[in-house]
């Protein structure tokens, strides 16, 4: 077993630490096809699913830790690279006042619709020109709350490997599959196999408790404060309307979601996904 290899990083100018400051912005990971995630648990959930970074980057003073420890022999294991430095360096890399004592360098995945296996959960989550990365990070926590085989962004999203979006998703990143398409990519997939769509909607609509949900089920959720598009919204085979008991004639997109996918798991109950 290769013993890690630590590098220490003491100034502010040195070219790893711009490196790593480059991937809060999206031009540069999507350059470099990489993202940055911090914190102990984030990075232990990631390698427990099979995810370990390229580059792992630890602040000095902090406290032992046996999960460091496995995360430093994983690192050194799959050929990355393991860098000390002083928690105020660590704070310019994350951008956080107080950052975690850890940040780790991570590939990106293959985001296409062709990696999805429709027939491996009853539930998928689905949102259209959602530009909130704290509410695709939600997505990505209520997704894999349920269960949910991933999340497939449509159209102009939110970039789910944002340090933001990463970081709302508590892990759920590394555990959700990510998919991203055009609706007219979307939608000619969708119905190649099986798979019914659902949105939130008021047009001809049913009550979403104990409506007639099937699965695979790919719960829809549109913009923020557009909403879905009607022609996406016709497009769908059930529609269903939620409650609205005050004053709010809407509910945030991210929740909307998550209140309807635990009704959709309830409908789904003792079923089989279906597999194409």
């Amino acid at each position: 077993m290769p013993s890690p290899i630590r590098r220490e990083i003491t100034g502010f100018s040195n070219p790893t630490v711009k490196y790593l400051r480059s991937l809060r912005d999206k031009k540069h990971r999507k350059r470099e096809a990489v993202f940055l995630a911090e914190g102990l648990r984030l990075l232990t959930d990631a390698r427990e699913c099979g995810h370990v970074p390229q580059m792992l980057v630890m602040a000095t003073g902090r406290d032992p830790h046996p999960l460091i420890g496995a995360l430093e022999t994983a690192v050194a294991e799959a050929g990355g690279e393991v860098i000390v430095t002083s928690p105020d360096i660590l704070s310019k890399i994350t951008g956080k006042d107080n950052p975690q004592s850890v940040a780790g360098v991570f590939s990106e995945f293959d985001t296409s619709l062709a990696s999805l296996d429709r027939g491996a959960s009853k539930i998928w989550l689905v949102a259209q020109a959602l530009r909130d990365p704290g509410n695709l990070g939600t997505m990505l926590r209520t997704g894999d709350a349920v269960g949910a085989g991933g999340l497939i962004l449509i159209d102009d999203c939110a970039d789910p490997f944002s340090v933001e979006a990463v970081r709302a998703s508590m892990g759920a990143v590394f555990t959700q599959k990510i998919a991203r398409a055009n609706w007219d990519e979307f939608l000619p997939w969708l119905r190649g196999g099986n798979g019914q769509l659902v949105a939130a909607s008021l047009r001809d609509a049913v009550p979403y408790r104990g409506a007639p949900y099937a699965a695979p089920c790919f719960v829809m959720v549109g913009n923020e404060s557009q909403g879905l598009p009607e022609t996406y919204e016709m497009a769908c085979d059930l529609r269903v309307t939620m409650p609205m008991r005050g004053r709010a004639d809407s509910l945030n997109a991210a929740v909307a979601a998550a209140v309807l996918a635990y009704e959709v798991l309830d409908g789904l109950e003792g079923e089989r996904p279906l597999r194409t």
